[in-house]
């Protein structure tokens, strides 16, 4: 393969239908259900702290996207401003967060496509069959060879693909409202119900992971026609669209159940009824044409997220090797396509080997993990802005954020929470393979030339296991010993400290490699004064 460059193809709309097609995927189909069994008639202030939390992440990257258009930026970012060992330990949470994605939205189109082929799943238990598993890696295949040819033909499909997601949403929210019963919102939900019941379905029930679509705007930002002005631009629009969509889709979800139905089983019951949410709820209604309908979006939706969260996966994929944490076929574009397609077949193995039997087999639970994942990828993101601030004052920043030494903490505790709320269950996984491979790459991994990778970097393994720690004595899956609102209390005090740690612990003067010449990478420690 020859090296080629990305080619800039992306506009202000294709850019926003990209994040808009990421949030309307899955969750769309799932997350009202979900939602309603964690939080039950407190469901919307879940969305609506979704909403914020995932808002104060994205406009600080928003800013980061715009000074400094890069694809896979998210992993890019990190190592400008802490060098290999950050980089390489965000690179691996990364690579487990977006090739997993596609995955997950593949299981979404099987679990729907049991209602009309049962031989898909197994009917206890939902989990995929052999020809569910030959169904999904199909699926993955159709996409990989959707992304394989141009990068503007990608664009393309997904501009009309959105466009076509809209419609059948508009149409279930239109009709179920209709059948709206205000009583439905007066039962409470029980598992857990209450406050901790909102913070725990913002993980648990998808409503974050609905939101995760934001960031394809900061990964295709190299491909974009002026990211400085289109990338902020289409991260706000994005989110607003997302959030009106999913806050209507769960009123109307809630309110149309018949009230016979949710008084016999309750809000938590209703997901061993509602195998496949919205095709049932309009059985149940008797919308025989409905249903049909949304079957057919039920395989539109998630697999035009899953195509693009394999592309996603393989900007990902691309950054890392341009980082030089792969090997360099998997950092090179192909000249006449503009796709990197050796990291798009990396994204594809690893995408299918997320499909293949594990104890996560169904939507629900994979969710956690995959957002987890995700969260643990953009948490250094605020550090890397404030540390460009503070050191490199003189970066040309068409968009500003406002209020940064304010948004910028918030959106690291937003982070830090949200990744506490995934549960014990879901930490006690990642973390270690974190802290492992911080430790791995600090033993064996190359360093910087000045030697100084490890003291650019011990604030993040302190932050691992501080996280560690608090999670198993925390109430969310924990052993309880730290009861609420205590431990979130000193969630915010370590993130604090973390973040702060972390902005003095950057280099001197980060730099930041042209795009023309991205493996030519090297960062000058120079005394903070000099850089002013």
């Amino acid at each position: 393969m020859s090296d080629g460059v990305l080619k800039k193809k992306l506009g202000l709309v294709d850019l926003t239908l990209l994040g808009v097609g990421s949030m309307i995927g899955s969750g769309w189909l799932y997350a009202a259900l979900t939602t309603s069994g964690y939080a039950g008639s407190l469901s919307g202030y879940a969305w609506a702290l979704g909403a914020v939390m995932v808002l104060l992440i994205g406009l600080v990257f928003a800013e980061l996207g715009a000074s400094i258009p890069r694809a896979g930026g998210f992993v890019r970012y990190p190592n400008f401003t802490h060098g290999n060992l950050v980089g390489f330990v965000i690179g691996f949470s990364a690579l487990l967060a977006y090739t997993s994605t596609a995955g997950v939205e593949v299981e979404a189109v099987r679990q729907y496509a049991m209602y009309w082929w049962p031989a898909l799943g197994q009917a206890s238990t939902g989990n995929p069959t052999t020809l569910g598993f030959v169904m999904q890696i199909l699926l993955l295949v159709f996409f990989f060879a959707l992304n394989y040819w141009s990068v503007n033909v990608f664009g393309r499909i997904n501009t009309i693909v959105t466009a076509i997601k809209f419609i059948v949403p508009i149409i279930a929210i239109v009709t179920f409202f209709t059948f709206y019963k205000g009583a439905n919102m007066d039962i409470p939900a029980t598992h857990p119900g209450g406050i901790h019941g909102v913070f725990s379905s913002l993980t648990g029930a998808g409503i974050v992971f609905a939101y995760l679509g934001f960031r394809q705007a900061v990964d295709f930002a190299g491909e974009a026609k002026n990211p400085q002005r289109n990338v902020p631009i289409a991260i706000i629009l994005a989110m607003a669209i997302s959030f009106v969509v999913y806050i209507l889709l769960q009123f109307s979800f809630m309110g149309a159940i018949p009230t016979d139905l949710l008084n016999a089983n309750g809000w938590h019951g209703m997901e061993t009824i509602f195998r496949s949410p919205y095709a049932d709820l309009a059985r149940s209604l008797g919308l025989v044409w409905l249903i049909n309908l949304i079957l057919v979006d039920a395989v539109i939706s998630p697999a035009g997220t899953g195509n693009i969260y394999l592309a996603g996966a393989s900007r990902v994929i691309f950054a890392w090797a341009k980082n030089g944490y792969l090997f360099k076929v998997f950092g090179k574009v192909d000249p006449k396509s503009g796709v990197p397609r050796g990291a798009l077949w990396l994204s594809l193995i690893l995408a299918i080997a997320w499909t293949l039997p594990s104890e996560f087999q169904v939507w629900g639970g994979l969710i956690a993990a995959v957002t987890s994942a995700n969260v643990l990828t953009y948490m250094p993101g605020p550090i890397s802005a404030a540390a460009f601030r503070a050191r490199r004052p003189d970066l040309k920043r068409p968009f500003l954020l406002p209020a940064f030494v304010i948004i910028s903490p918030l959106a690291f505790i937003a982070s830090t929470l949200l990744i506490y709320w995934s549960g014990w269950s879901v930490d006690e996984l990642l973390l270690p393979l974190l802290i492992i491979a911080w430790v791995g790459y600090a033993i064996f991994g190359k360093k910087d030339s000045d030697q100084g990778d490890i003291k650019r970097a011990i604030w993040l393994l302190v932050y691992y296991i501080a996280l560690l720690i608090l999670s198993y004595f925390g109430t969310y899956g924990g052993k309880g010993y730290i009861s609420s609102p205590l431990d979130s209390v000193l969630l915010t005090a370590v993130a604090l400290i973390t973040y702060y740690w972390g902005v003095s612990a950057c280099y001197d003067k980060p730099l930041i490699p042209d795009e023309a010449d991205e493996h030519q990478v090297e960062y000058i420690d120079v005394p903070a004064a000099k850089t002013a």
